[in-house]
């Protein structure tokens, strides 16, 4: 007998929470605040507290995490693509983070169905250096050529992999050496790979690089509880001595929240120690912060391209400083521009520009006895109910926003080239799902269920 996909995602993504905490106390802290703000929102707002029993997805709320990892070469991103289909987590959507002045391109690996995701939600945000976008052709071969001699993965590791996908499964009996194994992946080495001279050059080029290149492994570099009120935690987190960024990331607040907003805390500064010829040498590296976010509802394509349309009217009036210099201007153009993103889950249904959970009304206990009836029918007579399909990826600016203000000021504003889906797939040894294309299915197989229900 197997463990199942989601039980082990379950564990692994509360070890990785243990050992976070452990390593970044703060983020146990965040943890204890978010949980706090939660409670209160379910305690005082029955409407989200019903859209969550209804879809299926008050459980997770305690457990829902996101991490964020950075890989440096393609062998690496096959690897971590192997470990994380043993635990349900597939690659979804591309992003090119090179708009944004950082050289790397990105997937989600996380569940794709509603109920792998009502189980555990846990998704790794995963980078991947592109060397082609460093300008020094030397330097260029300087880190290749460490990169070719990195291992990420323990010999253990590795066979253990092997032996569960010739078995297509894991037994109870290898469960606790797989997370024991895959945890030491993400850890925090504080001693680099490269010398400080080497690391300062890196650093100087681009510091997402030297955190990629300097060290035995990619690190996790935050883990992100889920909240259903940033606003207040935001505030809290000033309340605590915690300095947030200056600007949540994302739409702005609304009644009715749309895809993603997140806020962090700034990176941490660390000791590190670097290779010399006497031994070992004393320096600091900056990489890993703390992260919240609130996820509102998916968008349809139509959707999507309204948002995009409405940020870039308010990026030619205004793009927010790293430093949070102009954070209240920003705000205020971000919240006018988006007053004519309708603001109600009716008309936001109407036009078509989110997805919606369908399920029948917990006081109907017997079918309709008559003619068939269409959705908009079952919807009128109160018989089905829709609330919203929670988004379960990731913005491209917004983790931009959130890298940069973690990396420092001084982050170039673009780089010349721009994304290429098909090197990263190739790099991957494998496709990336289409976002819309889940949603889309999650949404008809409510209806489906609905209209089956009432209509046989």
């Amino acid at each position: 007998m197997f463990v199942s996909s989601d039980q082990l995602r379950c564990d692994f993504s509360e070890a990785m929470s243990l050992m976070y905490q452990q390593e970044v106390p703060l983020y146990g802290s965040l943890l204890q605040l978010v949980a706090g703000i939660n409670n209160d929102v379910l305690t005082t707002r029955s409407d989200i507290k019903n859209q969550r029993l209804h879809t299926s997805n008050l459980e997770r709320l305690s457990t829902e995490r996101h991490g964020a990892i950075r890989l440096g070469k393609a062998s690496e991103l096959v690897l971590i693509r192997r470990l994380f289909a043993v635990m349900g987590m597939y690659p979804v959507g591309y992003y090119d983070l090179s708009v944004a002045g950082i050289p790397v391109h990105s997937t989600a690996f996380r569940p794709l169905s509603a109920s792998a995701l009502s189980a555990n939600p846990f998704r790794v945000f995963t980078s991947l250096l592109r060397l082609e976008l460093i300008e020094d052709q030397k330097l260029r071969q300087e880190i290749d050529a460490i990169l070719a001699t990195r291992t990420i993965f323990s010999p253990q590791l590795l066979s253990l992999l092997e032996t569960i996908e010739s078995a297509k499964g894991v037994l109870p009996e290898q469960k606790e050496q797989l997370i024991t194994q895959a945890i030491d992946v993400f850890r925090w080495h504080h001693q680099a790979n490269v010398d400080l001279l080497l690391y300062e050059q890196l650093h100087n080029t681009h510091r997402l690089i030297a955190d990629v290149v300097s060290f035995k492994g990619p690190h996790i570099n935050h883990l992100t509880p889920s909240t259903l009120d940033i606003d207040s935690v935001q505030q809290a987190m000033l309340n605590n001595g915690i300095a947030p960024k200056a600007v949540v990331e994302g739409p702005p607040k609304r009644r009715c929240p749309i895809l993603l907003r997140q806020t962090s805390f700034k990176a941490l500064q660390e000791t590190v120690q670097f290779p010399c010829a006497s031994g070992w040498q004393q320096g600091s590296h900056t990489a890993r912060f703390g992260e919240i976010e609130q996820r509102g509802i998916a968008l349809t394509s139509k959707g999507q391209q309204y948002y995009d349309q409405l940020l870039a009217q308010v990026r030619e009036y205004i793009t927010p400083n790293a430093d949070g210099s102009n954070a209240q201007q920003y705000m205020s153009v971000l919240e006018r521009v988006f007053l004519a993103f309708p603001d109600t889950y009716t008309e936001l249904r109407a036009k078509e520009l989110a997805y919606f959970h369908y399920s029948i009304c917990v006081d109907v206990n017997h079918k309709v006895v008559g003619k068939a009836m269409s959705l908009e029918q079952l919807i009128d007579s109160q018989l089905v109910r829709f609330d919203p399909i929670i988004y379960e990826d990731f913005l491209p600016v917004s983790a931009a926003g959130i890298f940069q203000s973690n990396l420092g000021n001084n982050t170039p504003a673009a780089l010349l080239n721009s994304g290429n889906q098909t090197a990263f797939e190739v790099a991957l040894q494998a496709g990336v799902a289409d976002v819309f294309t889940l949603y889309s299915a999650q949404q008809q197989d409510s209806i489906d269920h609905c209209l089956a229900f009432f209509n046989t």
